[in-house]
C-alpha cells in the first residue's frame, strides 16, 4: 500500500467511495477496518470484535457500498440493530458514504410510523437498516422480500442475541437463501457469541482488535458518596466544570427522580430509557447532540451505539455489572483519542468491584475528591 490516502483506491473500490473518504478528512483506515474490508470484499462471513468508537461502521459498511448493484431495485444488504438510535445512527451514515452514488437507503424501526415505511420499500432501496422486531414485522406481513439480501450485519451482536432477540434473529437470517454473507461486529466477544456465530454463519473469520490501553486520552476517575447522597453528589460534580456528559443508570425507577431533582437545581437534561416514547428519544438525543441539552441521563439499552461528538464525560451513577458493561459505557467518551473522562460515583461497598473491574481491563484508576466546588486528586485533598 503505497499511500494510506490512497487505501480506498489500493483496495480498488468505487470512485464515490474514494470521494467521500477524501471529504471525511480521514488519513487512514483503522485496525478493524483494514482487516475487516478485505475478508467481506472477498465473501467472507465475518465476526468482528473491535473496542467502542474504532470504525466498526465503516469497516462493514464500505465493503457492502463497494457489492451493491444499484441496478437491481430490491434490498441487498440488511443491517440489523439491538436499538432505534443506533438504526438511525447507521441509517444517516450510509446517507453520508452514498452520496455520488445511485444507491438508495431505508430505515426500519419500530414505534415508527408502519405505513410510512411501507411507502419507503416503494422506493425499492438496495440498504436497508432496522429493527429485529419491526423487520420480522415487514417480513410476517411479505412485505420484505428477503430471498434477494446478499449480506445480513448484525451490529452490537452480542446485544442481539441475548434470550429475548435470538430467535428472532435466527428467523431473519432463515428467511433468507443459503448463500448470504453473514457478518457480526460487538465491540466485546463471549464464548457465547462464538458459538452462536458459528451456527448460523459459514465458517467466519474471527477478527479481533485489542483495546489500546488509554494513556491521557481517557481519565478514569470515581467518588466516593454514601448511596442516598449519589443525586446531590452528581449535581456537584456535573457543576465542577464545563461538560457533555452522559450519564448511566442501572434502575430505571430511579430516573424520575434523577431528572426532577437535576431539572429543579436548573440542570439542563435529556432522558432516554426503554419507555420513552420514540419522539422523546429523538428530541433528547438531537437537543443533546446540538448542545441545547448537557446531560443525557440513559441505561444502558437505550445507549448502545450511541456516537455523540465531543462527549466529554461519562458518568457512573450506578456501578456497571461487569468489565464488558464499563467498556460500552466508557468507550463513549474519548472516541478516536479525542480526550474524555469517566467518572464513577460509589459506595464503600462498591470500590473495591470497581477496583477489579479496571484492574482486569489494565486501566489507571484514581480517587477524586470534591472540594471548593472541584473534582481534586484525592491524594492533593489529604494535603489540605
Amino acid at each position: 500500500m503505497s499511500d494510506n490516502n490512497n487505501w480506498i483506491s489500493d483496495l480498488g473500490l468505487k470512485e464515490f467511495l474514494h470521494t467521500v473518504w477524501e471529504k471525511s478528512g480521514f488519513k487512514e483506515p483503522t485496525d478493524v477496518q483494514k482487516q475487516a474490508v478485505p475478508l467481506i470484499l472477498n465473501g467472507k462471513d465475518v465476526v468482528a470484535e473491535s473496542p467502542t468508537g474504532t470504525g466498526k461502521t465503516l469497516a462493514y459498511l464500505l465493503p457492502i457500498l463497494e457489492k451493491l448493484d444499484p441496478k437491481q431495485k430490491n434490498i441487498q444488504a440488511l443491517v440489523l440493530a439491538p436499538s432505534h438510535e443506533l438504526a438511525m445512527q447507521i441509517y444517516q451514515v450510509i446517507g453520508e458514504w452514498t452520496q455520488g452514488s445511485d444507491i438508495k437507503s431505508a430505515s426500519f424501526i419500530g414505534g415508527a410510523n408502519v405505513k410510512k415505511q411501507l411507502e419507503s420499500l416503494k422506493d425499492k432501496p438496495q440498504i436497508a437498516v432496522g429493527t429485529v422486531g419491526r423487520i420480522i414485522e415487514l417480513i410476517n406481513m411479505k412485505k420484505m422480500k428477503m430471498h434477494e439480501v446478499k449480506t445480513i450485519v448484525v451490529d452490537e451482536f452480542d446485544v442481539l442475541i441475548a434470550q429475548e432477540h435470538v430467535n428472532k434473529l435466527k428467523l431473519i437470517i432463515k428467511s433468507t437463501l443459503k448463500d448470504r454473507q453473514i457478518l457480526c461486529f460487538s465491540a466485546t466477544l463471549s464464548e457465547k457469541t462464538e458459538e452462536i456465530a458459528r451456527e448460523i454463519m459459514k465458517e467466519p473469520k474471527i477478527v479481533q482488535v485489542k483495546r489500546i490501553k488509554e494513556n491521557s486520552a481517557t481519565e478514569h476517575v470515581y467518588v466516593i458518596c454514601e448511596e442516598r447522597e449519589k443525586i446531590d453528589t452528581l449535581l456537584k460534580v456535573v457543576r465542577t466544570e464545563e461538560m457533555k456528559a452522559l450519564i448511566f443508570i442501572n434502575d430505571i425507577h430511579k430516573i424520575s427522580e434523577i431528572e426532577a431533582k437535576l431539572l429543579f437545581k436548573g440542570m439542563s437534561l435529556g432522558v432516554i430509557t426503554g419507555n420513552s416514547s420514540k419522539k422523546e428519544r429523538m428530541e433528547s438525543i438531537r437537543d443533546f447532540r446540538s448542545g441545547k441539552l448537557s446531560l443525557l441521563v440513559a441505561t444502558d439499552v437505550s445507549a448502545r451505539g450511541l456516537d455523540i461528538q465531543g462527549l466529554t464525560h461519562v458518568v457512573n451513577f450506578d456501578l456497571p455489572h461487569d468489565s464488558k458493561q464499563y467498556i460500552h459505557r466508557s468507550g463513549r467518551t474519548g472516541r478516536m483519542g479525542a480526550k474524555g473522562t469517566v467518572v464513577s460515583l460509589l459506595t464503600n461497598k462498591e470500590e473495591n468491584i470497581l477496583k477489579r473491574i479496571c484492574s482486569k481491563l489494565d486501566i489507571s484508576l484514581g480517587e477524586k475528591k470534591l472540594f471548593s466546588g472541584k473534582l481534586v486528586d484525592d491524594r492533593n485533598f489529604n494535603r489540605k
